[in-house]
This record gives C-alpha cells, structure tokens and sequence, in this order.
C-alpha cells in the first residue's frame, strides 16, 4: 500500500475540505488516484481510457472553481467528451473522438472536478454485464472471477476501488443501481427531467437518466447537486437548482413509514438478498420506524419495459446499414428486432399502462413514505457468464428478464437509490430505497439515516495481493 492511499481512501467531501484547507493540492490529489489506478487497474479493467497528463496540467492551475473543484473523476463510456476518446463499448466507434461534451460531462467539468479518463461500459450500454469487444470485461474489485454489474460497471469498481472518488453513471433498467450493488457503493437513478441527457432518443421518454455514483451518501448528493437542473436543449425539466441538494440532512427514522418487501411482489430473489433486504428492515425498525410487509402493484411492469426498451432500441439501431448491425453483440440485434416487431397498437398500450402504473404508485406512496426491496435478484456472478439464465429454478427468458427488480422501478418513474446492505460469503449485497416521484431530496436524506444503521459502506476491496498492470 502506498502512503498516498490515505489521500484515495477519502470521502469527496473530506478531500474537498483538505482542498479548501489548503492541506492538500489538486495536483498531489489526482497523482494519488493516478497511482492508485496505474497500480490495481490491470488487475479490474475499470479506466479504459486514461488522460492522465491533461489532468494533472489542469490539477495544476490556479483557476479551479466549483462544489467539485479539484476532485478527481472520470466519465462513462456512454457520454461523449470533447477530445477524449468515446467508444460506446463499441467496434463501431472504437476511434471516436467528440468535437463537444455531453451536458453531464460538461456541468461535471464547470463544477471543478478534474477528468482522469473514461470508465468502461458493456456495448452501448446493453445488459448489466461490463463487457465488450473494444476492452474486454471489468472486473469486480471484491472477487475478481466475478461480474462488477453494469452498465455503469467501470463506475462502480472505480469508486470501490479507491481510482476516484465520484463518478457519473445513467440508468434505464438499473445501469446506476446494479453496479452499485455488486460493488458496495451508491448508485442514485434520479426522478426523470433532474439531470439532462444527450440522447435525442431517450431525452422525452423518461426512461433513461444519467445519475451520480459515490462511496456514501453525502458524496452522492454533492455530486448530484453539480449536474442537475434545467437546461436549453431538455425540454421538461425539473427547476430545482443544484444547491438544493448538495447538502443531506438524515431523516429521522422514528416514525417513518416504511413499506418492505423483498421480491417486490413475487419476483425470483436469491435467499441472500432477501435475508439483507429483511436485516436491513429490521435495523430501521430498532431505530423507530414502522415497517409494513407491503408494495405497489406492478402489473403490467414487465411488458411496459420491455416495449418501451425495445421502442428505443429500433430507434437507435434499426436504420444502421446490414454491416453495421453485424458488429452489434446478440442482445442487442435480438433487442432491436424486438423493437422493428412492435406495432402502434402494443406503444399505445405501454403509454398508457404506463400511466396507470404511475398512478397506482402514486396511490401507495400516499400511505407509506418509502420503499425497500431488493436491488438485485442475484449475487454477483461469474464474469464469463453473459447474462443469468435462471433464479430460483426460474427461467429468465431474455438479457434484461434477471433485472426487474430495478427495471419494474424505472417505468414508476419514481427516483431510486441503491444502497449498501450487507455481504454475502464476501460478496456486497446492495438495498433499494424508492421515494415518491420528485422527492429525490428526500430519498437521499433516508438513504443517509439508513447508511448510518447499516454500517458496510467503508468495507474495502482487498486489492494488495494483486498484480499491478
């Protein structure tokens, strides 16, 4: 271990604090991380493309300004970044290099923060599995013969890792929270309209939304705070201004209504998820709030996704040329496909079985303030392994089916959070928390009160006995 780790081994907002302290420079900050990750990466696969000299060229000036000024960060492989190389996990744009930043990217960047590189991603962002032919697989930092989760898996083992401190991610069917999950950090998918998205196929449906990744809570929302807000090319976007969030208050856990549930109303879950969802249930009872075994009908979730996705998926893939489509991976041509099959009639359905699925949500969170359930159905798996065939003696029938524990959550519209919960045989086992729609100041403030309960947010990775690259 080097002496620099205890720099890397802090919280954001610590490392701020030394910044502002002047204890510590930016430029003695980001060589720090930059150690970090030249020693362990090779062994995890999570920054794959790296900056390294721009960074410390920008550690170095006097102009860094912001809530995020001088923290080191990096940026998913699905956004595009002005002169750094954005391969979308794909062949297809292995030598692509943006003439401008993403919205998320840029407000990152204004906020201070100091881009170290890109974190790896599966191609074009689809499966919760990080893999793909331009990079090869990341691996998980708690047991390197398994998967890191995705699609914001170079993310998520960045943070766990100690490369970074904060690093943005984006979510349709759990690309924030999955990852998260596997490697015990905090994956936070906003309401939809709080962070503005590139994409002009997804910028109007709500599904997807770029989010913040960190170690806990308050790093998180700080964050967070730096990239959300309106903007003049995102139609319908909440007012709320960034400052809003930067800091969280923990809510107070006596009284409050809790609704658990750990399948979400029959899913398949691994005992062991379950078994942290419910210890995690009763630690927020020790501490006074009133747990009810409930959740919100989610009928008719399954189908409302995957037309939706498949929807997205046509737009995005089905006018490309017949030798273009033949370097997409499987899922996806299978997904596109799905997507050219469905007819008005099956969109009019999802728009408004969608609505009503709003509405019924809308109906429970009347009488309870939160929910918590699992993040994922599964413990991390094998990083071989595409994607779970089966959970429980249950059949998954397609790439996304093993994910609908976060995905039936996506098309409530409601922001969810997942949180650090427990492990299991040294695996991390992350907890969902979902508020009501727009209330993404408050689910920050719960999953704060409940991070403190829990207590397993700082177990590190043991990275030492590994090869450096």
């Amino acid at each position: 271990m080097s002496a620099s780790d205890d720099l890397c081994f802090l919280s954001a907002v610590d490392q701020r604090q030394l910044l502002d302290a002047g204890e510590v420079s930016a430029l003695e900050l980001v060589d720090a991380h930059i150690d970090r990750i030249e020693r362990y990466d090779g062994l995890l696969n999570a920054v794959v493309t790296r900056c390294f000299e721009q960074a410390r060229e920008m550690a170095a000036t006097k102009a860094l300004r912001g809530p995020l000024a001088g923290l080191p960060v990096a940026h998913k492989d699905l956004v595009a970044t002005r002169g750094l190389r954005t391969t979308y996990g794909s062949t297809l744009h292995a030598d692509n290099i943006p003439t401008a930043d993403a919205p998320v990217v840029a407000r990152i960047k204004a906020a201070g923060a100091i881009t170290l590189g890109k974190t790896n991603t599966p191609e074009f962002g689809a499966g919760s599995q990080t893999f793909n032919r331009v990079f090869g697989a990341t691996r998980n930092p708690y047991d390197i013969s398994r998967t890191c989760g995705g699609s914001s898996g170079g993310a998520a083992v960045a943070l766990a890792a100690r490369f970074m401190p904060i690093a943005d991610g984006s979510d349709t069917g759990g690309s924030l929270r999955n990852p998260a999950a596997f490697c015990n950090v905090v994956g936070f998918r906003p309401s939809p309209g709080r962070v503005p998205s590139e994409s002009a196929v997804t910028a109007w449906s709500g599904l997807s939304t770029p989010g913040p990744m960190a170690r806990n809570v308050d790093d998180t929302a700080l964050l967070f705070s730096a990239i959300v807000g309106p903007h003049d090319r995102a139609a319908g976007m909440l007012t709320e201004p960034g400052e809003t969030f930067r800091r969280v208050t923990p809510a107070e856990l006596r009284g409050l209504r809790v609704a658990v549930s750990d399948d979400f109303g029959g899913l398949p879950v691994q005992p062991q998820i379950r078994e942290v969802v419910r210890v995690t249930a009763e630690k927020m009872e020790e501490a006074g709030a009133r747990i009810v075994e409930k959740c919100p009908d989610f009928a008719d979730a399954t189908r409302i996704f995957h037309v939706l996705r498949a929807a997205r998926f046509r737009a995005r893939f089905g006018g490309l040329a017949e030798e273009e489509k033949s370097q997409l991976k499987d899922t996806i041509i299978w997904n596109t496909a799905a997507g050219e099959a469905l007819t008005p009639a099956d969109e009019d359905w999802a728009n408004a079985a969608r609505s009503a699925l709003v509405a019924r949500v809308a109906e429970f969170f009347r009488h309870v303030d939160v929910l918590l359930g699992p993040t994922t159905q599964v413990l991390p798996f094998d990083v071989e392994t595409e994607w779970v065939r089966e959970i429980e003696g249950r059949r998954m029938r397609t790439y996304i089916e093993w994910m609908q524990s976060c995905s039936w959550i996506t098309v409530t519209c409601c922001p969810a959070l997942s949180l650090p919960g427990g492990f299991s045989s040294g695996l991390p086992v992350g907890v969902q928390l979902v508020s009501p729609m727009r209330r993404d100041g408050f689910l920050l403030s719960v999953a704060k009160a409940v991070e403190a309960i829990t207590g397993c947010g700082e177990i590190r990775p043991d990275l030492s006995s590994g090869p450096s690259n």
